[in-house]
């Protein structure tokens, strides 16, 4: 999968589960102060990108992302590379 499909998918979860308009969501925006996505949105949004990745999907991996990018980036890393989950 690559990082523009994994993009799509995830701004189809944001736009589906949180109702985020899609003019607010880019690579860019920022989880907390773009998107208004809090701690709780954010284990949410981790249970629902798990099926991208399985059961390699840890929690932790994702504790200093801010951005859909850093998102985007940690599972595409987590996909090439699944020994680093």
């Amino acid at each position: 999968m690559t990082e523009q499909e994994i993009f799509e998918r995830l701004r189809t979860i944001l736009q589906d589960t949180f109702e985020i308009s899609a003019d607010r969501i880019s690579l860019s925006s920022r989880l907390y102060e773009d998107l208004d996505i809090d701690s709780i949105d954010a284990v949410d949004l981790i249970v629902k990108l798990k099926p991208l990745v399985g059961s390699r999907l840890n929690p932790e991996a994702f504790k200093a992302v801010r951005t859909l990018q850093d998102v985007v980036t940690a599972l595409h890393g987590l996909l090439i590379s699944p020994s680093q989950a």
